[in-house]
This record gives C-alpha cells, sequence and structure tokens, in this order.
C-alpha cells in the first residue's frame, strides 16, 4: 500500500521522513521536467556498500512500488523504499556546489559516521552486509 503525504516548507511535524532543500528541490524539478517521464519524482534509496558501510542514490523515477513512502515537498515528488526508510529518516536531500562542480547529498541524522566523498555512511547498530562496505571513496 502506498502511503501519501503532503507536507510544505513550514508545516511542522514530528514525523516528517524526508525533505529537500529549496536548492535540492529546484536542481530536482530541472532533472525531472528533463527526464521526460511523467510523474516522476526522486526515489532515495540506501545500498550495502560505499566506504562506511551504506550508500547513498538516487534516481529520477516514474515507478512506485509496493510499500514505497510517498511525499511531496516543496513541489517534488519524494520516493522511498520501505527498506531505506528506517536509515534515512528525518533526513534532506540537498543540492551543493563547490569549486569541484556540484551535487545531490543527504543531511542524514541517522548517520553517525561518514567519508570524506559524502556519497556513504554508517549508523549505530547497523553493519553492512558480511563481505560489503569498506570499499574505498574512489569506488563509488
Amino acid at each position: 500500500m502506498t502511503q501519501l503525504a503532503d507536507l510544505t516548507p513550514t508545516q511542522n511535524t514530528d514525523v516528517q521522513a524526508i525533505s529537500i532543500s529549496e536548492k535540492g528541490a529546484e536542481k530536482a524539478l530541472a532533472a525531472i521536467a528533463g527526464s521526460g517521464k511523467e510523474n516522476a519524482g526522486v526515489r532515495l534509496f540506501v545500498k550495502s556498500g560505499g566506504c562506511s558501510g551504506y550508500q547513498y542514490g538516487m534516481a529520477i523515477d516514474d515507478r512506485q512500488l509496493d510499500g514505497d513512502l510517498v511525499l511531496y515537498d516543496r513541489g517534488v515528488k519524494l520516493v522511498v523504499d520501505p527498506m531505506s526508510l528506517p536509515l534515512v529518516k528525518g533526513g534532506e536531500i540537498d543540492f551543493i556546489e563547490n569549486m569541484m562542480g556540484g551535487g545531490f547529498t543527504v543531511n542524514n541524522p541517522n548517520a553517525t559516521s561518514g567519508c570524506g566523498c559524502g556519497h556513504s555512511f554508517r549508523t549505530d547498530g547497523a553493519q553492512a552486509q558480511e563481505g560489503e562496505g569498506s570499499t574505498g571513496c574512489g569506488s563509488h
């Protein structure tokens, strides 16, 4: 069953699953518009691997799978699968620009450590699956 929630930037809720910053929304809406996919949104997911145990992933996706949490923030459809949700709950998708370019990042209150690349993280009590993780920042 799909859950829908409509969150606005001014809405105060203790159970906001994920949100997106103003800059993140601007860049995400541009990427969605350029994707050619109707009813697409930003799918945030987590997979085992990366130098800190888990690795973030994002995609422009027009699918909704059983159990997906779907919500809207700043006009952007955000989708998270049920396995990833506990690892990113309360997180904010952002877009940062620096001298090396720019890209999406996740400000995640559940991450207890991360690596310098900003693409992988670890949470307390959550270990990567056996044989995965500690692959080094250069292998993302």
